[in-house]
C-alpha cells in the first residue's frame, strides 16, 4: 500500500531564491510548517536555514521536524564554469547528509540562459541541447550523483523546472535515458512538468521506476496559455497564481494518487506552492489547507 509522508518547503512562504529580498525569518516558517502539520521539511535555498550543524539539528528536533533533502542548483553543462555555484551544491550535500536526509533535488542553474529563461513554457525543440550536450549534461549529473552517493548516503534526483535546461517532456526523457538507474531518479514535480507543455500522468507512467520523490504542487493550465501568450517568465507565471493551492489547478491528483498506489510508492512527498513575498496569500493558512486536500481527498 501506498505510503507517503508528507514535507513541505520554505519555497511556500516566499524563500524561493537565496537572494530573493523581504523572506520571513526561517524560524517563523519552521514554527508554521509545524502548526500546518508537516512532519518534516527541505532545506529551502542556499544559506536560508542556519549551516550550522548543531543549531541547525536543535532547530529541527524541536519541532519534531525531519530534513528531507534541499533543491540544489549545478551548472550541469559546465559544473566548474561557476565554482561559487558548485561549491554551495557540495556544502549543501555535506549539511544533508550531516542531518540524515536521504535525498538531494538537483536542478539545471535556472534564468542563466536568456532564451531559456524568457521562453519559459514554450520551448522550441532549437532551444534546447543537442545529443552531445545532453551526453555532456548526464554525464555530469552521474559524476555528481556518484559522489554523493557514495562519499555522503545521498540518492539524487533530477528536478524538471522551467527556466533551465530540464524543462520539457523530450528533456526528461533525455536526461533519464543517459543517466545511471541505480543513482539517478526523478523528482516528479508535476506542476512543473505541466508549466513545461508535459502531461505528468504520461511522464509518471513512463518512468515509474525512476520517480522516487515527489514535489506535490498545483498549476493552473490556463493561467499558463495566458502567461505564454503574453510571452511571460516563470516569475510573470508565479504573480499571475500558476502554481495555487492544491486542487484549484488542473493538475489531476486522482489520477497521480492511483498511478502511485500502482506503484506501491514508498517515500516522501514535498508540497510545494510557489509565492513571492509580499503576495496577498497568507502562506500559513495556504500550507494548512494544502495538507488538509491531501488527507480529505487523497488520503495521504
Amino acid at each position: 500500500m501506498t505510503k507517503i509522508d508528507i514535507a513541505t518547503a520554505p519555497v511556500s512562504w516566499g524563500v524561493i531564491m537565496k537572494d530573493t529580498p523581504d523572506v520571513p525569518h526561517y524560524s517563523r516558517v519552521l514554527d508554521e510548517i509545524k502548526e500546518a502539520g508537516y512532519n518534516g521539511t527541505e532545506l529551502g535555498p542556499y544559506g536560508y536555514l542556519p549551516f550550522d550543524i548543531p543549531k541547525l539539528r536543535d532547530e529541527l528536533s524541536q519541532r519534531q521536524l525531519k530534513l528531507i533533502s534541499a533543491f540544489t542548483i549545478v551548472n550541469f553543462i559546465d559544473p566548474k564554469r561557476f565554482p561559487d555555484v558548485y561549491q554551495e551544491a557540495i556544502i549543501t550535500t555535506k549539511v544533508l547528509s550531516a542531518l540524515n536526509a536521504d535525498w538531494i533535488v538537483l536542478s539545471d542553474t535556472l534564468f542563466a540562459v536568456e532564451h531559456r529563461s524568457k521562453r519559459a513554457g514554450r520551448i522550441r525543440p532549437e532551444d534546447s541541447l543537442d545529443a552531445s550536450g545532453w551526453d555532456t549534461f548526464a554525464s555530469n549529473v552521474n559524476a555528481f550523483a556518484k559522489m554523493a552517493w557514495e562519499e555522503f548516503g545521498l540518492k539524487s534526483v533530477v528536478h524538471p523546472h522551467v527556466g533551465g535546461y530540464l524543462e520539457t517532456p523530450t528533456e526528461i526523457d533525455a536526461i533519464l535515458e543517459r543517466t545511471n538507474p541505480e543513482l539517478v531518479g526523478l523528482c516528479f514535480d508535476m506542476a512543473h512538468i505541466t508549466y513545461g507543455g508535459g502531461d505528468p500522468i504520461t511522464i509518471l507512467n513512463n518512468w515509474r521506476d525512476r520517480v522516487w520523490y515527489l514535489h506535490i504542487k498545483d498549476c493552473n493550465h490556463n493561467i499558463v496559455q495566458n502567461v505564454v501568450k503574453e510571452e511571460g517568465d516563470y516569475f510573470d507565471g508565479v504573480a499571475a497564481g500558476v502554481f495555487p493551492e492544491l486542487g484549484t489547478g488542473t493538475v489531476d491528483f486522482i489520477a497521480i494518487r492511483n498511478i502511485l498506489d500502482e506503484m506501491n510508492y514508498q517515500g516522501w512527498g514535498t508540497v510545494e506552492q510557489d509565492i513571492l513575498p509580499n503576495s496577498n496569500i497568507n502562506p500559513l493558512h495556504s500550507a494548512k489547507r494544502n495538507r488538509a486536500y491531501l488527507s480529505e481527498k487523497l488520503g495521504w
